[in-house]
């Protein structure tokens, strides 16, 4: 039998409530009806003091050194960022400059973001895809965008929205799967192959 997956979400929401963080934890409840997991949310806006001013990873304290630990250990991340001047946030973006580089790498990655109107849906692809390129990690093909009109009450409440969010994740669950059973081939004897 093999551990629950490891499913972490990071929120880039700066105030509580987040419609970032409602979103990313919606997609870690549609992962959790899918597959076994053990899922862990990270909202950056709480962090916000503790990184602000931080120029070294090593000038992090250790509560948020245990979440950058969180997230390179992880078998899948769930990004979702509020879009901020057609981006993510600074902050957002602060958060993941920590994290090592080669930490990432094929891990399966499902992408959202959050905005006033449609014209920043885009972002997903434009921003977030090309950041996470860079991990080398495996961004899956389906990202979800939410305005703020999807949701009520605290919750996602738009029924297109909530249709998106399963077959983003239907989509990524044969990825998601794959993720920590094998372990990668060490290079030198992929070589030899």
């Amino acid at each position: 039998m093999t551990r629950p997956l490891r499913i972490v979400a990071v929120s880039g929401g700066l105030q509580r409530p987040s419609r970032a963080a409602t979103l990313a934890e919606h997609l870690l409840d549609l992962i959790g009806e899918g597959i076994a997991c053990d899922p862990h949310l990270i909202e950056l806006g709480e962090l916000a003091p503790q990184l602000a001013g931080a120029l070294w990873r090593s000038q992090l304290p250790e509560t948020v050194e245990r979440q950058l630990a969180a997230v390179e250990q992880a078998d899948v991340l769930v990004v979702a960022t509020p879009v901020y001047r057609g981006s993510y946030t600074g902050l957002f973006k602060h958060f993941f400059d920590f994290i090592d580089q080669d930490a990432l790498v094929d891990t399966p990655i499902l992408l959202a973001a959050t905005g006033g109107s449609e014209r920043h849906a885009l972002m997903i692809d434009h921003q977030l895809r090309p950041l996470f390129s860079f991990f080398q990690a495996r961004t899956l093909p389906l990202g979800v965008y939410a305005t703020d009109r999807d949701f009520a009450d605290g919750r996602v409440h738009d029924e297109a929205l909530i249709q998106r969010a399963r077959l983003a994740v239907q989509r990524a669950m044969p990825l998601l799967g794959l993720s920590h059973r094998a372990a990668p081939v060490p290079l030198v004897a992929a070589a030899a192959l």
